[in-house]
C-alpha cells in the first residue's frame, strides 16, 4: 500500500465497510483471513470486488484491496 488511506475510505462499496471496520476487526477480532473479515464486517461477501486486484470485474479497479490490508498487516505484526 503505497498510500496512505484514511480509516474512513470506503473498502468494500458493496456493503460500505472502510478500512478502520477491517482494521479493528482484524486488530481486536482476530479476523486473520478474508473469510473471518466477510464474518465480522460482511465486505467481500457480496460481488468481491473489494478481496483482490485479480477478482476485480470492474470497469474502475478498487485503490485498496482485502488483500492488500491483510499483508500489511501481517508484515507489521
Amino acid at each position: 500500500m503505497a498510500k496512505s488511506f484514511h480509516h474512513s475510505h470506503e473498502v468494500c462499496t458493496c456493503k460500505q465497510v472502510t478500512l478502520g471496520e477491517i482494521l479493528f476487526a482484524i486488530k481486536e477480532n482476530g479476523a486473520n483471513s478474508i473469510e473471518k473479515i466477510g464474518e465480522k464486517t460482511d465486505a467481500g461477501t457480496c460481488c468481491g470486488c473489494c478481496v483482490s486486484s485479480e477478482k476485480d470485474f470492474g470497469e474502475e479497479k478498487m485503490e485498496l484491496y482485502l488483500t492488500n490490508i491483510l499483508n500489511k498487516f501481517e508484515k507489521e505484526n
